[in-house]
């Protein structure tokens, strides 16, 4: 009797000693699923299933490029270009592509000057125009004189004082102020070194824009003298601005005036800007009489002025 229904037993029922070892080897979460189940369903029977063996693989799922464009459009720009682009090769084109940077352009206002001439690397230009600024070092007599070679210091050589009557620029307060001896300074700005690339100069030859701010004393002639030179990589003229100087008589009013030119059109191969000013008075007094000057400035401009 014992050995029959045993056979039955073997015969109809489930192998236990299968399922023992099916449970022993499956995952511990899918066998505690299938517990679950059991104990929802009330039955003593395990519930069929399925379980998914698939892993991460690290791949981030696929999104259409216009989404991804205006997602990076609406990121930093530096993020894109030093974290986003190393994500995956799909994103590192997106980044490198000229649409991208010509709709970032188009967004933010910069345009070519001179609509002939296309740049041949959008993300530079965007670059460039973002991060406009002054290249001449201590324009404001902040520091003293740091940053400038003295190249004439007579008289009573050079000195920094403080504005005489309000800039128009209330962030101008101190000035670089001249004597009866001849005082010239000047500052040599190296392109390269200011991440302007030569390529990117001879093609697209930005506007280069200069501007001082300059003012006599009431009480004293003085006279102003300015001189700004194109440099080839051997550091010769290719283009300058020298305009005639400029005096000031005894019993002025002692008002600011501002210095301005662009250079445009200059051809290839500028590399360095080299800035020069300077004056003194014209009665010879002792002391700090001569033309007063502050705020000077040295822009590439590759995109126009709205």
């Amino acid at each position: 009797m014992r050995k029959r229904i045993m056979g039955v037993s073997h015969s109809s029922g489930p192998d236990l000693s299968s399922v023992s070892r099916q449970n022993r080897d499956m995952p511990v979460a899918a066998s505690r699923n299938v517990r679950r189940r059991e104990s929802r369903d009330g039955k003593g029977e395990a519930l069929a299933f399925s379980c998914s063996t698939q892993q991460f693989t690290g791949e981030i799922p696929a999104l259409p490029q216009e989404i991804v464009e205006e997602i990076f459009l609406n990121l930093p720009p530096s993020q894109v270009v030093h974290n986003c682009r190393l994500v995956c090769r799909e994103w590192k084109e997106i980044v490198d592509s000229e649409s991208l940077w010509i709709e970032r352009c188009r967004r933010e206002g910069y345009h070519s000057h001179n609509g002939s001439k296309r740049p041949e690397d959008w993300r530079l230009f965007y670059f460039l125009c973002k991060k406009r600024r002054n290249l001449l070092k201590n324009p404001k007599a902040e520091e003293n004189l740091r940053g400038w070679k003295i190249l004439e210091n007579g008289g009573d050589r050079w000195k920094v004082e403080g504005v005489m009557v309000p800039h128009p620029d209330d962030t101008v307060q101190k000035v670089f102020v001249t004597s009866y001896g001849m005082c010239m300074k000047s500052q040599l700005i190296d392109l390269e070194k200011e991440d302007y690339n030569s390529s990117f100069m001879d093609q697209f030859q930005p506007d280069i824009k200069i501007s001082e701010w300059y003012a006599p004393r009431w009480d004293c002639g003085c006279k102003y003298h300015i001189r700004v030179e194109l440099l080839d990589h051997r550091k010769k003229p290719i283009q300058t601005f020298a305009p005639e100087t400029i005096y000031f008589e005894q019993w002025n009013d002692q008002k600011w005036n501002q210095m301005t030119h662009v250079f445009q059109n200059y051809g290839p191969g500028v590399r360095y800007i080299q800035f020069i000013h300077g004056g003194k008075d014209t009665q010879f007094w002792a002391g700090w009489y001569g033309i007063r000057v502050t705020d000077s400035r040295v822009e590439i401009c590759p995109s126009k002025d709205l």
